[in-house]
This record gives C-alpha cells, sequence and structure tokens, in this order.
C-alpha cells in the first residue's frame, strides 16, 4: 500500500508533463526548424542571390529575364508551362479513363491488364525516356524497321519534339492518375449516377455533373504531382530536342558560371509552381462534392456481345504489348554489346558482361552503392521527421499547424532542380544550419536533397494511416499510467507500422531514381545511379546503361510489391 502511494506522484509528475500545453512545443520545434534550415533558408538564400549584383540589391536579373530582346528564358519559361499543362491533360484523360474502364467494366483480359497498368511506376523517368527512345526515336527500332521494310529513304516516323516529350510523358506519368482514381472509383456510389439518368441526364452530362466532381480530390493530387514532376524533367526535352525548358535554362546558367541567373530561373520556377499548387487547392474547395448517400459501391458490367469480347480481347492484347515494350527493349539492350548496334534494326552482337561487371568491376559498382547508401540515409531521416510531423498533425493540437502542413509540402510543389539550387544557394558557405561547414561539393549534400525532396511521402502515407486508427486506444494506454513516449513506441508506432513502410519504401525508390536534383549536386566520388546512366547513355555505352536500368527496375518492382502488400489497395494514394 505505501508503495502504491509513493509511485502515484510520480506518475502525477510525469502526466502533468506530457498534458502541459508546452509540451507539445517541445515537440514540434524541432521539426519548425528542420523545416526552416533546410527548406525556408535555402529559398530564401536563392532569392537574395537573384536580386544581390555585386553585393547590391538590384531587379536587374529579373529585368533581364524578362526582355524582350533576349527571349530565351521567357521561351524556356512558357514551353516549361505548357508542356507541364499538356502533360497533366494527357495523363488525366489516359489515366482517369483506364481506371473508370478497369474498374467499371468485366472483359477478356482485365486482370492482366489492372496489373500491367502499373508498369509505368517502375520505369524512373530517365530510363523511361531511355527505352521510348530505343523504341520510337529517329534510330529507334520500330522506325528502322518499317524503313527496311517498305523500303524508304528515311524512317516514316519517330518520336521527336515537342510531342515526343508529351507522350513520353503520358505513358511515364499517368499511373499518378491511375491509381488515386481506381481509389476514388471503388467508392462512387451508383444512385447517385441512376439519379441523374432518371432525372434525364446522357452519358456525358453524367460524366461531367456527377463522376468528375466526386474524382476531384483525387485529381487535384494527381495533377499536382504530374505537373511537379514534368516541370521538372530535364531528360526528355534534352534528348527529344527541345533546347528551351526552365530546367535546362537553370542547368545551362548553371554550367556558364552566371549563377546569379540561375538563382533568378530559379525563384520564377518556384513561383510558377507554388501558384499552381494554390490554384489546384482552390479549385478543389470550390468543387469537392462529397458522397453523403449509403449506396453501395457499383459492380462491374460484364460485356456479353461476341463482337464486344473479341475486340476487348484484341485491344487487351495490344495494350499488355504498349505496356510491356519499354522495359522488354531495355532487357534486350542490356545484353549488347556497346558500340556494336549503329544503323541494324536490332543489336547485332550480345553478351553477359554487363550484369557480371554490376557485381564484380568496382567501377560499374560503384554508382549502385552510392544510391544505396545516399538513398538510405535519405530515407532513415525522411522516417524520423515524417512520422514524427504527421503525429503532430493528426494528434497534437498546437497554433503553427497549417504552417506546419504548408512548409513540409513545399518541397513537393518545388521541381527536384529547384531544390538543388537551394541548396547550392544556401549551403555554399558555412553556416550555423552546415554546423560551420561547406556542404557544396560533399557527400552529404546529395542526402539532404532527397531528405528536402521526399519528406512529404512519408508524411502523407503515415498521416493516412493515423487518421484511421481510434484515438482512444492511446488514451487507454495513458489512463493505465504509460508515459506519452511508451505509449507511442508501444501502441501507436506498431499500429501505424504498415503505413510507416509503405511511405518509406516509396521514398526510398524516388530517392534511387532522382536524376534532376542529383545532376546539380553529384561529384565524381558521389556520382549515383541515375546519373551513370545518363554518363553511360552518351558515351554510347548502351548495354551498361540499360544493365543498370534493369537493375533499377528491380529493385522498384520489388520495393512497390511490398509497399502494395504493407498497405493494401490505398499504396501509393496518400500523396
Amino acid at each position: 500500500m505505501k508503495a502504491d502511494l509513493q509511485q502515484v506522484p510520480a506518475l502525477a509528475r510525469r502526466k502533468s508533463i506530457t498534458s502541459s500545453p508546452a509540451f507539445v512545443y517541445v515537440l514540434v520545434s524541432p521539426l519548425f526548424l528542420i523545416l526552416l534550415a533546410y527548406v525556408i533558408y535555402p529559398l530564401f538564400e536563392t532569392f537574395l542571390a537573384s536580386i544581390s549584383v555585386e553585393e547590391q540589391i538590384t531587379w536587374k536579373n529579373y529585368t533581364r529575364f524578362f526582355s524582350l530582346e533576349h527571349t530565351a528564358n521567357l521561351e524556356a519559361l512558357w514551353t516549361s508551362v505548357y508542356i507541364s499543362i499538356l502533360s497533366v491533360i494527357s495523363c488525366g484523360i489516359v489515366g482517369v479513363a483506364m481506371a473508370f474502364l478497369l474498374e467499371r467494366y468485366e472483359f477478356p483480359g482485365r486482370k492482366i491488364l489492372s496489373v500491367l497498368a502499373l508498369v509505368p511506376m517502375a520505369l524512373p523517368p530517365l530510363i523511361g525516356v531511355l527505352s521510348f527512345t530505343f523504341l520510337y526515336g529517329e534510330s529507334g527500332i520500330f522506325p528502322r524497321l518499317f524503313k527496311e521494310l517498305f523500303d524508304l529513304a528515311q524512317v516514316p516516323f519517330s518520336l521527336k519534339g515537342f510531342w515526343g516529350v508529351v507522350v513520353v510523358h503520358a505513358f511515364t506519368m499517368y499511373p499518378y492518375f491511375f491509381m488515386t482514381a481506381t481509389a476514388a472509383i471503388k467508392g462512387l456510389d451508383p444512385s447517385l449516377e441512376e439519379a441523374a439518368a432518371s432525372l434525364g441526364a446522357n452519358r456525358f452530362t453524367v460524366w461531367r455533373r456527377v463522376i468528375l466532381p466526386m474524382l476531384t480530390p483525387a485529381i487535384v493530387a494527381s495533377s499536382l504531382l504530374v505537373f511537379m514532376i514534368a516541370m521538372a524533367s530535364y531528360t526528355a526535352p534534352l534528348i527529344f530536342g527541345i533546347d528551351r525548358t526552365m530546367t535546362m535554362q537553370i542547368y545551362l546558367s548553371r554550367t556558364n558560371g552566371d549563377l546569379d541567373m540561375a538563382a533568378t530561373q530559379s525563384t520564377i520556377l518556384s513561383i510558377v509552381s507554388i501558384a499552381f499548387l494554390l490554384i489546384m487547392r482552390w479549385y478543389q474547395g470550390a468543387r469537392n462534392y462529397q458522397n453523403l448517400s449509403k449506396g453501395v459501391s457499383v459492380h462491374r458490367t460484364e460485356i456479353k456481345s461476341k463482337a464486344g469480347r473479341y475486340v476487348t480481347i484484341v485491344l487487351s492484347f495490344i495494350g499488355t504489348i504498349i505496356l510491356m515494350l519499354p522495359i522488354l527493349v531495355l532487357v534486350l539492350i542490356s545484353f549488347s554489346v556497346d558500340g556494336t548496334w549503329t544503323v541494324q534494326i536490332m543489336p547485332p552482337q550480345y553478351t553477359m558482361s554487363h550484369y557480371i561487371d554490376l557485381f564484380t568491376d568496382s567501377k560499374t559498382w560503384r554508382p549502385i552503392a552510392n544510391s544505396l547508401q545516399l538513398s538510405a540515409i535519405a530515407s532513415i531521416g525522411i522516417v524520423l521527421f515524417g512520422v514524427a510531423a504527421a503525429y503532430s498533425m493528426v494528434r497534437l493540437k498546437f497554433r503553427g499547424k497549417t504552417l506546419l502542413d504548408v512548409l513540409i509540402m513545399l518541397p513537393w510543389a518545388l521541381p527536384g532542380t529547384v531544390v538543388a539550387v537551394n541548396l547550392i544557394a544556401a549551403f555554399s558557405q558555412p553556416n550555423v544550419f552546415s554546423f560551420g561547414q561547406v556542404l557544396i561539393g560533399t557527400f552529404w549534400i546529395i542526402p539532404l536533397a532527397y531528405f528536402v525532396r521526399h519528406l512529404p511521402l512519408v508524411f502523407r502515407s503515415t498521416s493516412a494511416t493515423l487518421m484511421q486508427m481510434d484515438p482512444s486506444v492511446e488514451e487507454a494506454a495513458r489512463n493505465l499510467g504509460a508515459s506519452w513516449w511508451y505509449s507511442f513506441r508501444r501502441v501507436v508506432f506498431p499500429m501505424a507500422l504498415g503505413g510507416i513502410l509503405a511511405g518509406t519504401l516509396l521514398a526510398f525508390v524516388q530517392c534511387i531514381g532522382e536524376f534532376v536534383a542529383s545532376i546539380l549536386i553529384f561529384t565524381p566520388r558521389t556520382t549515383p545511379l541515375s546519373v551513370a546512366v545518363f554518363q553511360r547513355m552518351y558515351n554510347f555505352e548502351f548495354g551498361t546503361a540499360c544493365a543498370y536500368g534493369v537493375l533499377q527496375i528491380v529493385v522498384i518492382i520489388i520495393v512497390l510489391f511490398i509497399s502494395r502488400k504493407l498497405s493494401g489497395d490505398k499504396a501509393g494514394t496518400a500523396v
């Protein structure tokens, strides 16, 4: 009895500390500090660099950017925005239409198409561009094949220029729309469509006034993601002959030593990206309709006509070939001997040496080891701060919650090029946030860029999981005397582990495939896998480049499979 009485004051003290209004700020202040140091401060330093010329504040760089005498920058800005908007539209049409088709109709080949529809997710942007070049470029397999078949002087078609970039973007990015739209369509109530039809609405009106508004949250989230990725696209415009995009101009300015203009271009690109974020958020708030009915989800309609079934079988076969070709051609060329494929339709000589070199040659293995190490370090930081931020946003009440949410998602609204330039501007000189060290040119700058860029993945995935958990479970543990840390470690964390791991694995995949930020801040000693693929390709070592790409695809497929198993049908929809 006496021992029990002695435990009461200790328990009371522990509860008084954790229940204090100031305790929550002890938890969230490190989050604000990290975001201030590595998101806001670099962004601010880039802006200062853009208006500081010879230690004087001037708007000369912005005047030069918008000058009608030198139209390169304005043309690059317009081209980037135009490509990004068209990429959003094309990906939205393909992704939403495919999701509606596969979720609403039952036909031969549907199951295999449902699986293969996510194949482009295993193609990082750089690898996707590479495969399309080998397939449909001016020297690609199919243009050469038709040239030989019909004995033509020139190839009859090829992917190039503006529309080549849009086609590659549509193929590699439509899964973002497909995944979110699929989840949303599964929850649609068919009684709403039936009610609209009974009131005289035709199918187009039902689509426009009922289905699309209900899909607005999914479409907005996917549009943001595709727009940012398209704005940051570097390899596709470069390979398909578009010289003037914002990312290209930033890279050229950095390469030519015009750092002031690079900072100006990055600031303007940031403003455009954030403006698109705000517009889409406004549209979602203005047009978001909630499903308040209690109807059951729609069942798939089976195609019963004989002609319809034959048509769907043929189209399913064609769709399967189209979806698998980019990966199959990478596998094929990964066995080709470097330097032997010149004017032939297919590579003339094959070898296993590229795959042997991946694991036996230290020079070939180094980029793989670098990417694994850099991505693992970044993922550890992403987990620690992403989970803490998600818990703070979902379970704690404090002033500045909205600000914290905006700061975490801000890097997701910035292209990778801008994130890299921001870090270059901030950490080219020693400062308190870099502990008095110059980070540019060191090992740590790349994991830092990956951390800033992909923190929102774990944050959103964990937040979605925590929102589905009943807070009374944690409260019960606290009422039984558990400390805040003990209840979080033994109750909250195990229950949210699936969502945390799913977000972490997706962040790890994104870090391995990150190219746009890496190309600006890597050093020969820290060359990651994505940059090594780019370098090998430009040295015409196609076999080695594709072997790298196949290895990257295998890793991504394994990670995505594990992620989907951990988070079920909701994998990939948290962002």
